[in-house]
């Protein structure tokens, strides 16, 4: 049973200075998620784009292949959402980044999963926030940068 894991966060074709990592920890209850993300573009206002604070969620595919610009990401499937629940309350559904300098760090407790439920899956960063309502991903614009989640092996400390 996997106690931990870690998706190295890696860019799509998009910003491709964006690199990271994201690890999950089972602790009483439920998840300890701790993100840390550098290289992400400021933010902006463009053409009816809005380009940050970040969507991050969880997605179900095991696939980050990285695509073209209009598709970044073709293979990571929809936000995990086991239980079947409208958006925002899939268990993907994470909070926004908010980056200074191009890099964001976030911690946060979620009890909708333990790291053995998630091993596989992909972590996706967005290039839009997610605004907590449009179905059925919150209107979080493209993909910008996704890693796989993997079980953390003590060695690679």
């Amino acid at each position: 049973m996997a106690e931990k894991a870690v998706a190295y966060i890696n860019a799509g074709t998009i910003y491709p200075a964006i690199s990271g990592k994201a690890t999950f920890e089972n602790v009483p209850g439920g998840v300890l998620v701790t993100t840390e993300i550098y290289g992400l573009p400021p933010f902006s206002r463009e053409l009816g784009r809005v380009v940050g604070p970040f969507g991050f969620h969880l997605h179900d595919g095991a696939n980050c292949t990285p695509g073209s610009n209009e598709l970044p990401f073709p293979y990571v499937g929809g936000h995990y959402n086991p239980e079947s629940q409208p958006h925002p309350n899939h268990a993907g559904d994470f909070p926004n980044l908010y980056a200074h300098d191009g890099a964001a760090w976030m911690s946060f407790f979620t009890p909708r999963f333990k790291v053995d439920d998630i091993v596989g899956l992909n972590i996706v960063v967005h290039e839009s926030p997610d605004d907590g309502r449009t179905q059925p991903n919150g209107n979080a614009g493209r993909m910008i940068a996704c890693g796989i989640v993997r079980e953390f092996i003590e060695s690679e400390a």
